[in-house]
């Protein structure tokens, strides 16, 4: 199996590239979107280190902007918990996809929390910084600090881009981003 991990910044486009490869993705924020609305555990976990914040299940988005935006640390404690879960749902996807040629892997952090292993394919998403801030700004609880926080736990794109064996320059148009996977599959296959 190929791992094909796909790094950038946030709103470079990653979920959008990771659909056009037609193979089974792993999307981290849907991951941890299921885990803020199933999992009780970690909603405690959370509770237990952040009580002012949180009140009954599911872990609203909401009460996690206030936690982080009121403390720093409050992302930290909340990803040391969440991340764990992130990494077994990581673990059941690949084991459930083994015998795939291709898998890809969309997780923000990937190269962060040292996600790499030797083989993988990682491939740098770059796209124009104006267009990813407007795309960024059009979601749903966009947070301008909440958006400077995530971006400062993020290692700089000119790291990421030099880990990467291969760029795909993402203007957002399906046909050229779709043949930009076409080409680096080709050659990884």
């Amino acid at each position: 199996m190929i791992r094909v991990a796909l790094v950038g910044g946030i709103g470079s486009g990653k979920t959008f590239i990771s659909k056009l490869f037609g193979y089974p993705v792993f999307n981290a924020d849907e991951s941890v979107a299921k885990i803020y609305f199933n999992n009780k555990e970690v909603f405690y976990k959370i509770k237990k280190k952040l009580p002012k914040f949180f009140t009954n299940p599911p872990i609203k988005k909401d009460e996690l902007i206030k936690a982080i935006i009121k403390n720093n640390k409050n992302l930290e404690i909340i990803s040391t918990i969440v991340h764990p879960e992130v990494r077994k749902d990581l673990q059941k996807f690949l084991k459930k996809n083994k015998k795939k040629k291709v898998v890809v892997l969309d997780i923000p952090l990937f190269l962060e929390n040292k996600l790499n292993e030797k083989g993988d394919v990682i491939i740098f998403i770059q796209s124009l910084n104006k267009v990813a801030m407007k795309r960024i700004k059009k979601r749903k609880n966009f947070n301008n600090l909440i958006f400077q926080k995530l971006k400062r736990i993020q290692l700089p794109l000119s790291i990421k881009k030099k880990n990467s064996q291969f760029i795909i320059i993402n203007n957002f148009k399906k046909n050229f981003a779709r043949k930009n996977v076409k080409d680096i599959l080709k050659r990884i296959l």
